[in-house]
């Protein structure tokens, strides 16, 4: 059986440590589109090691930095096949700003595994502290596997986040490269479905998608530079709802409404009618 609620819900993953450098952190820019104009000193602090900051999204990859084999679907109680998966929901709350290289470790469980009838979602967290024990951040993020429900759980939550009855406060736009997902995949995603055509099409795309980690990277840089002054010490939490997939070299429209501490947004593609990319999605702020 690919799903065993029983054994897997609760379970503890090994703890993961870990450790990163300031060329890791500016390849994870670089794989998201930062330092278009090199002369810009606000895309400068994103890939020059002078005055270098970190956007707080690296910590969601931080843990599987520099992987280089595909990722294995393989847990207590759940054994999936890796085309059969698409990234469900993505959320980092960020304790401390991150430091430009450091060390860690990571406790990760499956807190819970939804029941969808055709596919089922399996909720992970993780909470990383650094070297001295101190709180660094926490992540919450699922995976949706198509064809693996129906074993009897529970669906989980049906929510949403309501946006204001008004029109959005602004309008971002971000602009991906043809090679994105190619340069993107350095950063330790090595899956097939972003490089791989025939591995893309098995799983039912045109071509190869483009990584919702790095959809979500986009979008917290722009919220950063757009709204926060390109400060992103000034991020306490991001999360979003994958909605949709984005192909390489497509525009992403990021539209917001300010809220006291919280910017709520929506995201979609520019070149396919706004088609829904992130949905769900509130970034905190300090």
């Amino acid at each position: 059986m690919p799903i065993d609620p029983s054994v897997a819900i609760g379970a503890e993953l090994p703890e993961v440590e870990f450790s990163w450098t300031a060329s890791d952190v500016l390849l994870y820019h670089l794989g998201l589109g930062a330092g278009a104009d090199p002369e810009d000193p606000r895309e400068l602090r994103y890939v020059y090691e002078r005055d270098l900051q970190v956007l707080p999204t690296f910590g969601v990859v931080a843990p599987t930095f520099g992987a280089t084999e595909p990722p294995r679907v393989s847990f207590p109680g759940v054994d999936i096949d890796l085309a059969s998966v698409l990234h469900g929901e993505q959320g980092i709350t960020v304790h401390q700003p991150l430091p430009v290289a450091g060390s860690a470790r990571a406790r990760i469980r499956i807190a819970d595994i939804h029941d969808k009838g055709k596919a089922a979602v399996i909720v992970q967290e993780s909470e990383a502290v650094d070297g001295a024990g101190n709180p660094l951040f926490t992540t919450r993020s699922s995976i949706f596997a198509r064809g693996e429900g129906g074993f009897g759980g529970h669906r989980g939550p049906s929510g949403s986040t309501t946006l204001p009855d008004r029109d959005p406060d602004a309008e971002l736009l971000s602009p991906t490269l043809p090679q994105q997902a190619l340069l993107y995949r350095l950063c330790g995603d090595r899956n097939p479905l972003h490089a791989d055509p025939d591995f893309a099409a098995a799983a039912g795309f045109p071509r190869p998608i483009l990584h919702g980690l790095c959809s979500y990277g986009v979008v917290c840089k722009a919220l950063v530079d757009g709204l926060l002054k390109g400060d992103t010490a000034r991020v306490a939490g991001f999360s979003a709802r994958f909605a949709g997939v984005v192909y390489p070299g497509e525009t992403l429209r990021t539209r917001v409404w300010e809220s006291d501490d919280r910017i709520l947004l929506t995201t979609s593609v520019v070149e396919r009618d706004d088609a829904p990319v992130l949905a769900d999605a509130v970034l905190t702020i300090h």
